[in-house]
């Protein structure tokens, strides 16, 4: 009788089955088409990283003057670091920057914690729904403060209010417009539909155009409502029927025998809804609902079509200073930098959401 052996799985690869070469041969090199494919984008990599990293770094002037940098060959991070201000707060006073660096303090101080889940999920929440007012007290004033209009607002500053805002007022009234149209009440879902589709029907700039033109019409005399709020207000909406759709996708991804288990416990329509069905529906749909908020972040952009100085928009302005220009590459680099920047964080914390809350919904 012949042993066959089989070598335990607790025993590690062999020494040719492991290492960088291996990995190189079996991802890169594992076939003729792969191996040409690999070389094609290496001679590419090798024909633009070592200019890019010329003017980018070896190259570029870091401080000094418009004069300088125009005699150097690389980017010109000084004109970034000249319109630092600018760029951060748009025309916001000198004398009273420290109150957006609080409020800037607070946004990511909480951010912070809610990702390191020093919250919990009660705490997280309330901190989130009550941030907004101490936000908008301290850039905005009043009730003790100096009082700084709107229109002083813009650049980075702007960017973040507008879509932190956005954000935390559309995800409930896009779970509201969900549930809404999976209800059995013809009349709550009828609304809910004509909303969401009428509001999807449409694209962000239009709903911004009639929220700065139109909304106006329809206040009371004596009513008025500052640019910066009528915009929001149409962010906001706009954000909510997407946020709607994606929360319905979840509803419909919970299987049947939860609600039916729900039942047969005692539960009625809106405990079954509220503690078993939309709390797994939130967790099935963590990716999109994410992929929504950075969408919202860099739809923030559009609102310089109505007037609005926001960071991109604040760029293309700084650039166009009698002094600087010429550095409009330097501007939209740093500007996307920071985009980046924001966006892979809150791609980074949904991921961490999704790892916390993975369970089975079968």
């Amino acid at each position: 009788m012949t042993t066959v052996f089989q070598p335990s799985p607790d025993m590690p690869p062999p020494a040719s089955q492991t290492g960088v070469v291996h990995w190189v041969q079996s991802n890169l090199f594992n076939s003729l088409s792969n191996g040409l494919l690999t070389l094609i984008g290496l001679g590419i990599l090798f024909a633009l990283v070592p200019p890019l990293f010329n003017w980018f770094i070896l190259d570029a002037v870091f401080q000094g003057t418009a004069e300088i940098c125009r005699q150097g060959q690389g980017a010109c991070w000084a004109f970034v670091d000249a319109q630092i201000k600018l760029f951060l707060l748009g025309p916001y006073p000198i004398e009273l920057v420290w109150r957006p660096i609080i409020a800037a303090g607070l946004l990511f101080g909480l951010f912070f914690a809610t990702a390191r889940h020093y919250l919990n999920t009660r705490q997280a929440v309330a901190a989130w729904m009550v941030l907004p007012l101490p936000i908008y007290w301290l850039i905005g004033g009043g009730l003790g403060l100096e009082v700084v209009d709107t229109s002083e607002w813009g650049g980075l500053l702007l960017t973040l209010v507008l879509a932190v805002a956005g954000i935390l007022a559309s995800l409930p009234i896009g779970v509201l417009l969900a549930l809404g149209r999976t209800s059995n009440t013809k009349f709550i879902k009828g609304f809910c539909v004509c909303v969401i589709e009428l509001i999807r029907g449409v694209p962000l700039v239009t709903i911004l155009f009639m929220a700065t033109i139109m909304l106006p019409l329809f206040l009371p005399d004596g009513v008025e409502v500052g640019i910066l709020y009528r915009v929001q207000f149409g962010i906001i909406l706009f954000s909510s029927a997407y946020i709607a759709e994606v929360v319905r996708g979840g509803l419909q991804g919970v299987s049947t025998g939860q609600s039916e288990a729900a039942v047969a416990l005692g539960l009625n329509s809106w405990q079954t809804t509220a503690f078993i069905i939309l709390p797994q529906a939130l967790k099935i749909v963590i990716p999109p609902l994410i992929g929504r908020c950075i969408a919202l972040l860099k739809d923030t952009s559009l609102v310089v079509v109505v007037g609005l100085l926001d960071f991109l928009g604040i760029a293309k302005a700084a650039s166009q200073d009698a002094e600087w220009l010429g550095f409009d590459a330097e501007a939209f680099v740093f500007c996307a930098f920071v985009y980046w920047v924001l966006c892979f964080s809150l791609s980074r914390y949904g991921r961490s959401l999704e790892k916390r809350g993975q369970t089975s919904h079968d």
